[in-house]
């Protein structure tokens, strides 16, 4: 019996005491205890007190299944996928692979989420992404009263972040920062492009649907509200229609790239924190850049083309079709195709490393 516990337990322990009487056994017990308790405690504290979205984040890999998988994937390849995306460790950043296979498992979950939830999710992300605009106009009619309309803008781009913060850390479903995230099942032979072209479509409709209805509703009360001015409204859209059409698709591909590389980092962190952090550093870097967001783009263009006097109706739907289409391929080609495609090569490399671990094994048994 005593050597099934210290089997049991994997520790080392004095040979000698484990033919003592059963009071000992028990102390032993008693100390297996609070070496179980003592090494949960350390794993709540590598996970910075946010037990509850690690647990979530790890099961995604370590639940990993067969039927997960591509059936066209053999079990040699299943086996090495799991292998290398098994990421229990919380005190480490996360594997390369970690990342992708979680991604790919959300995106699934998506997939199989009902119409009506994926539109009211996206025209709730619709909703929420105009407060950016809302505080950064506010902002620019406040600023440009006392400094030039140049620093105005681009000191009022600092308040960017906040509607994509409320977005990502709420999980409603925003266009740009889940375009490279849905195509990845389809990349993986794992969901058909038509499936992938269906849910773009929801996501973007009820983005639009949800942006527009902001404009109607809330620019209108900002100026009612004396919040901001008209003038304000065309100043800030002429900010961002000003520009030749290639240069806003070269700059709508730009913002889709940071956008996917947002979601990627977003899923590497392990806390709620980190997360706000790295949303804020990114979407600022958009707003501070003037990149072209397709989303708020079109809360910017609309409010103009409701509430201003220099936006028609043709210049708002080419803008929108232009930085849409930008967005989609910065977020697929330049995120989700090159690190797939890196994932691929990892695994490449582990089945390689295995074939020579087996070799060497094979050899020591002749």
């Amino acid at each position: 019996m005593p050597q099934d516990i210290d089997s049991h337990t994997n520790q080392q322990k004095d040979p000698q005491a484990s033919f003592t009487d059963d009071e000992h056994l028990a102390d032993d017990s008693d100390k297996e205890g609070q070496q179980e308790s003592s090494s949960n405690d350390n794993v709540d504290d590598d996970a910075n007190d946010n037990v509850n979205d690690n647990t979530n984040e790890t099961k995604v890999t370590e639940d990993l299944k067969d039927n997960d998988l591509p059936e066209e994937i053999s079990d040699e390849d299943k086996e090495t996928i799991k292998k290398v995306a098994n990421d229990d460790n919380l005190s480490h950043a996360k594997s390369y692979a970690s990342i992708l296979v979680e991604q790919v498992m959300d995106a699934k979950e998506t997939f199989e989420r009902s119409l009506g939830s994926l539109f009211t999710s996206a025209f709730t992300a619709g909703l929420e992404i105009g407060i950016s605009f809302f505080m950064i106009l506010s902002a620019f009619a406040l600023l440009n009263e006392v400094i030039p309309s140049h620093y105005a803008m681009v000191l009022s781009s600092l308040l960017y972040p906040i509607g994509f913060i409320i977005v990502v850390i709420g999980q409603s479903l925003l266009f740009t920062e889940q375009t490279s995230l849905l195509s990845l099942p389809v990349l993986n032979k794992i969901e058909p492009l038509h499936k992938l072209l269906r849910l773009w479509g929801i996501v973007i409709a009820g983005n639009i649907v949800g942006g527009c209805l902001f404009a109607a509703l809330m620019v209108g009360l900002g100026l009612h509200m004396h919040l901001f001015t008209d003038h304000a409204i065309d100043v800030y859209a002429e900010h961002i229609l000003g520009f030749e059409w290639w240069v806003i698709f070269g700059s709508a591909v730009l913002a889709g790239w940071m956008m996917g590389v947002t979601a990627w980092l977003v899923t590497s962190a392990r806390d709620t924190l980190s997360r706000i952090v790295l949303v804020t550093i990114i979407t600022g870097s958009i707003g501070f850049l003037g990149l072209h967001h397709s989303i708020v783009g079109n809360i910017e263009v609309f409010s103009a083309l409701l509430y201003g006097n220099t936006v028609s109706l043709w210049r708002y739907l080419v803008f929108l079709a232009v930085v849409l289409v930008g967005n989609t391929v910065g977020g697929v080609v330049f995120v989700a195709v090159l690190k797939n495609r890196t994932f691929l090569f990892e695994i490449e490399k582990v089945k390689e490393q295995t074939a020579d671990a087996k070799a060497r094994v094979d050899v020591r048994h002749r």
